[in-house]
């Protein structure tokens, strides 16, 4: 049996299911194959008024990649949004950077925190040696710009993936434009010692430990490292 073949049984399963439960089961299917021929029923499934269906087409879509992004940038596009949420958590996680806009977008300004929490996480992981190269730079300081605003998000699950996003973007930028480090390393300081939550200044101070493995020993990080406090569980949220 030819991958055309087994998409259009799996396609099928999905547009005859006549029941949530088996609605599920068929998109968790189609979506477990890969295939690119999968994509316009995967992204359809966004936009059902099924939870479970829509993150299994997520996971599909972020397995199957590239091939996705231009349908899911169609579908933001139409202003549908319950189905636009689950279009910017896909993009955030493929991380091709013709989805950098919408994720720049969806961090500032977007109501869901879900969607905001998403859009942080990606910015720190676009592959950003997909851009042209004249590119990059400009486009790096643009997502530092948008990840140092959102640690100040006033949902802490937002701020703690503002976090992981700016330590995956500076062991990126290490490599293109490390005079970003010390801005990424000055708010990381600041938010574990700071912030409110005890998780998020334990997820900060981690994160400057680790950015002193990826990215070398900047005497800059080095520091910022003396000048953190251990977080104590005493106080904030607990985990």
């Amino acid at each position: 049996m030819t991958n055309n073949s087994i998409a259009q049984q799996l396609i099928r399963a999905v547009e005859e299911a006549d029941s949530s439960p088996k609605l599920l089961e068929a998109v968790q299917n189609l979506a477990a194959a890969g295939l690119e021929e999968t994509v316009p029923t995967l992204v359809a499934a966004l936009g059902y008024n099924n939870p479970g269906a829509a993150v299994a087409a997520v996971d599909g879509l972020i397995q199957i990649g590239e091939p996705a992004v231009q349908p899911l940038l169609q579908l933001i596009d139409n202003f549908n949004y319950g189905a636009r949420a689950w279009a910017v958590r896909a993009l955030a996680g493929i991380g091709d950077p013709r989805g950098l806009d919408t994720l720049l977008d969806a961090a500032k300004n977007d109501f869901a925190l879900s969607v905001r929490r998403a859009a942080a996480r990606g910015l720190g992981t676009v592959r950003w040696q997909e851009l042209p190269p004249e590119e990059v730079q400009t486009s790096q300081q643009q997502a530092l710009a948008v990840l140092m605003q959102v640690c100040q998000d006033s949902e802490w699950v937002v701020r703690y993936a503002a976090v992981t996003g700016l330590e995956a973007l500076a062991v990126a930028v290490n490599s293109t434009q490390s005079a970003l480090i010390p801005s990424v390393t000055e708010q990381l300081e600041q938010m574990a010692n700071m912030d409110l939550e005890v998780a998020i200044r334990a997820r900060a101070w981690m994160a400057l430990h680790q950015l002193q493995v990826e990215v070398g020993n900047y005497p800059t990080l080095q520091s910022t490292l003396e000048d953190v406090e251990v977080p104590s569980r005493g106080s904030g949220r607990r985990i």
